[in-house]
């Protein structure tokens, strides 16, 4: 049997970090996106829903509490 060199040359290291650093890159531009998609869809929804509801009924008019 021939024994097998297993050591880690510095062409893996330097793949290593170009994958590291394309890795890195992906995500940023990813959470980056969904964020900004995100983020419209809370503004969007914002803008659509009324600033008040003139008949709405507060708890304090409610009467009387179950509750002791």
């Amino acid at each position: 049997m021939r024994a097998v060199d297993t050591s880690l040359t510095p062409e893996f290291w330097e793949r290593s970090a170009v994958l590291l650093v394309a890795a890195t890159a992906v995500t940023f531009v990813l959470t980056v996106t969904l964020d900004a998609i995100t983020l419209r869809r809370l503004r969007g929804r914002a803008h659509r829903q009324p600033a008040h509801m003139p008949h709405a009924v507060e708890p304090a008019d409610r009467g009387t509490s179950v509750h002791c």
